[in-house]
């Protein structure tokens, strides 16, 4: 299994907002999420905008390739992605980049 850890910067004045989303999450992302393999899947959502996440899968790339090619995901990132500092044009999905684990107490 593995263990991903990754960062994103939401803006300041759309925290509230970006919290109340996250509070509903479309059923169909998440049975989206489900079946493409995410497992144990958490958001950490920090005042000054840092948001972290945190995931398990058999296979990441496959996990978010997954998701690249699932509708909802489509739309979904399409909704979200102003909510985001530097995206640099990239939907939310592709623009996290993995954190390297470098401590796990088993």
């Amino acid at each position: 299994m593995q263990r991903v850890c990754f960062v994103l910067k939401v803006r300041r004045e759309r925290l509230a907002e970006y919290r109340e989303r996250h509070a509903a999450v479309w059923p169909e992302m998440l049975s989206a999420l489900s079946r493409t393999g995410w497992r144990n899947y958490s958001l950490f959502l920090r005042d000054d905008g840092l948001l972290v996440g945190y995931l398990e899968t058999e296979d990441f790339a496959a996990a978010q390739a997954g998701m690249a090619n699932a509708e909802v995901n489509a739309r979904w990132q399409k909704e979200m992605a102003g909510y985001f500092e530097s995206l640099d044009g990239a939907r939310p999905d592709e623009a996290m980049r993995p954190l390297t684990e470098v401590f796990h107490l088993a």
